[in-house]
């Protein structure tokens, strides 16, 4: 880059790069391969949410619904958070539609965020968050989780830790659950120490809940606003991607106290206006689906969870078992190839680069979801939100991979 074009743009955007996990898609398109990378679908949406956008367009709902969300999409969200979550929320007055839950967290975030004002993340996180925090003027304290120790204990925090990185500058934290990358689910006991925290410190929880339906071994989704005081302190993100299988859509929305959603709804409105119309009223169909389609949805992805844990294992990488979403983490400490060929990389991306252009199967290297690089250098991750077909060429190509 020339200095001059160095001084034309902005500093922020030199604090971070593309997003690797997309980067890993383009990568498997161009070596043919199997994507586990990224966390789309790719079997078929519902039915009768694809035929309710149809009808949409039909009907001719194309011009542009209020910009803070199409009233029938709104109830909708309102109400099935109150039955899900027993939490009531106004749906003239608390919640904002936004262009996916991503638009939703960077629209939170510029709304409540300060010069000086420091953010908490716990890592690994999903790469979005730290640019998100560069993005809205925030300074990120990363706090780090631990892998299991075994197949039957949890990814931890020290909560020693976590309460150091909270002071008199701490806005929020930003919680993940069901987390990507690891699969954790956050506890009511864990989520009663962080609200401590929150209340003491004045500060929010921005709750991302993407992922709230797809839950494995009994484990319980709660959300934060549903602790005990911390209605009026949370911010909840949450969309239509990962439960109605329709990631390309870009519906999400944020749920907050009025105040805070009167500042979340002036930022949106001047990021994108709004979401799409049509899809909007679909998603108001899909946020009224029976106890059943979810249930389904969770158990359907329990088989998958098991046949990608098997597969992984059977080709050598130590697997991390999910207790939430749809991706495990492995660690590649195993594994030895010809790192000679990728001297510029950490071995994690020179692994990843290893497994799409050799192996013909891509995943995502760990030290995109650290701050510093070294903490994911032993670590991938892989996705099992795909169809049988792509698993089981996934497996054979795994079979040529050796530890």
């Amino acid at each position: 880059m020339t200095q001059i074009a160095r001084r034309m743009l902005s500093a922020k955007a030199e604090q971070f790069t593309e997003s690797v996990i997309r980067e890993m898609t383009r990568l498997a398109m161009k070596h043919n391969a199997v994507n586990l990378s990224q966390g789309f679908p790719d079997f078929a949406a519902p039915a009768e949410i694809k035929e309710a956008a149809r009808q949409a367009i039909s009907d001719d709902i194309n011009q542009y619904a209020i910009t803070w969300g199409a009233k029938p999409l709104r109830d909708a969200a309102v109400e099935k958070f109150a039955r899900t979550q027993h939490v009531a929320y106004d749906p003239e007055r608390e919640i904002t539609i936004c262009c996916g839950s991503t638009e939703a967290m960077m629209s939170a975030m510029m709304a409540i965020i300060n010069p000086g004002d420091e953010i908490v993340v716990f890592e690994p996180f999903y790469e979005n968050y730290g640019p998100d925090a560069i993005l809205s003027g925030a300074t990120p304290r990363f706090v780090k989780m631990r892998p299991p120790a075994n197949e039957n204990s949890n990814w931890s925090f020290d909560e020693r830790e976590l309460a150091a990185a909270f002071g008199p500058h701490t806005k929020a934290i930003i919680l993940n659950t069901p987390n990507n990358p690891t699969g954790k689910v956050f506890t009511r006991q864990e989520l009663e120490f962080i609200r401590d925290l929150c209340v003491r410190w004045n500060a929010f929880c921005i709750t991302d809940e993407i992922y709230e339906h797809i839950l494995y071994d009994a484990t319980e989704h709660i959300s934060m606003a549903r602790i005990d005081g911390m209605r009026d302190r949370t911010i909840v993100i949450n969309g239509m991607s990962k439960t109605y299988s329709v990631t390309g859509w870009r519906v999400g929305w944020a749920l907050a106290p009025r105040d805070t959603t009167q500042a979340i709804r002036k930022v949106h409105d001047f990021l994108t206006v709004g979401a799409a119309a049509p899809l909007q009223q679909a998603g108001a169909l899909a946020l009224k689906s029976p106890q059943s389609y979810y249930d389904k949805l969770a158990a359907t992805y329990a088989t998958k969870r098991e046949r990608l844990l098997k597969i992984l294992t059977a080709s050598g990488f130590t697997v991390y078992k999910p207790r939430g979403a749809y991706y495990i983490m492995t660690d590649i400490s195993r594994f030895h190839f010809d790192e000679a060929k990728y001297p510029a990389e950490s071995r994690d991306v020179s692994f990843a680069k290893y497994l799409v252009e050799k192996i013909g199967v891509a995943c995502v290297p760990g030290s995109s979801f650290y701050n510093n690089a070294q903490d994911g250098a032993s670590q991938v991750r892989f996705t099992f939100c795909k169809k049988e077909d792509t698993l089981a060429a996934a497996e054979a190509r795994l079979a040529n991979l050796h530890a």
